[in-house]
């Protein structure tokens, strides 16, 4: 395959046998033996230049998948016991890139100096794989993806809170119906939109709910809280610091969301790099305990 890789890239016999530091019949004969157990023909030869048929075209293509997939699990080897280099490409949610990640990654790079980290932070839902990320964090339900491994990386509660100063005007809901009377400041990305699942003591609730602010970003649902729009639902490793101080307030506590938690993916084909491997196990060390990620969930 690879013989027949340098051929197809270099444009003919001659080259391709001096890129690869062997002879032009040696080159030949790789690919002729290639062609021969496939039964098919995979270049089109003249006296002035090869070229891949259709078939070879389709089978380049592949090949250089499979040649860069061979390459990548020879340098996890090889990187395993020395320096891991290169960029590694890492997406995650806005709020948790910014509190989290961003404190930390200094010392990842210290451990790692030939390391480059690409950080692209957003709360859209992507795909790794169409997009290039070697490792994608996800703040949600466990993903399922055949094509990606998925680690947890620690729960993530969340809590519906609100400032005191609009629970003073509006009061207290002390059941999920009430929410309904509520400006309730809901995440973006719910689908449907404005559906909060609450499970109680005797059953699960699903409540339609409408407020004055709706985003895809959980800080500025914390912002608009903080504020006294109203009653929001968020992570306590978002507001644990404001639950503590009392700027806000735990409502309805004795239901709960459902769960959800961090996650960390990266696509199959990743499971051999050192770099992706490296990250990971440097974030489950810094937060696999939950130390700062829970914050103080207060009472009601």
């Amino acid at each position: 395959m690879r013989a027949f890789t340098e051929v197809v890239d270099a444009g003919g016999f001659a080259a391709a046998s001096r890129q690869m530091g062997l002879s032009r019949s040696h080159v030949n004969k790789l690919v002729i033996n290639l062609e021969d157990s496939l039964g098919a023909q995979l270049l089109q030869r003249t006296t002035r230049k090869v070229t891949p048929t259709d078939t070879g075209l389709a089978f380049y293509e592949r090949c250089r998948g499979i040649l860069a997939a061979v390459s990548e699990a020879e340098a996890a080897v090889t990187q395993y016991q020395t320096n891991p280099k290169g960029t590694l490409r890492v997406n995650a949610p806005i709020s948790f890139g910014t509190r989290y990640l961003a404190p930390i990654l200094p010392e990842f790079l210290a451990q790692y100096p030939e390391l480059q980290v690409e950080l692209a932070l957003n709360d859209r839902f992507i795909d790794p794989i169409e997009e290039g990320f070697d490792v994608t964090l996800r703040i949600s339900a466990r993903p399922t993806a055949s094509s990606l491994i998925v680690h947890e990386l620690s729960p993530a509660q969340r809590v519906f809170c609100a400032a005191p100063t609009y629970l003073q005007q509006q009061g207290i809901p002390d059941h999920p119906d009430q929410l309904k009377q509520h400006s309730c400041l809901h995440y973006g990305y719910l689908a449907p939109l404005n559906q909060w699942y609450l499970k109680g003591p005797e059953q699960t609730h699903t409540i339609r709910v409408q407020g004055n602010v709706c985003s895809n970003n959980g800080e500025v649902l914390r912002q608009a809280a903080l504020k006294g729009l109203g009653i929001t639902l968020l992570p306590t490793f978002m507001v644990g610091a404001d639950l503590s101080s009392g700027r806000l307030q735990v409502v309805l506590s004795n239901y709960k969301s459902p769960a959800i938690a961090i996650y960390i993916l990266y696509p199959v084909s990743k499971h051999l790099s050192a770099k992706v491997q490296l990250f990971t196990a440097f974030l489950q060390a810094q937060f696999g305990q939950e130390p700062q990620l829970v914050g103080e969930a207060g009472k009601n």
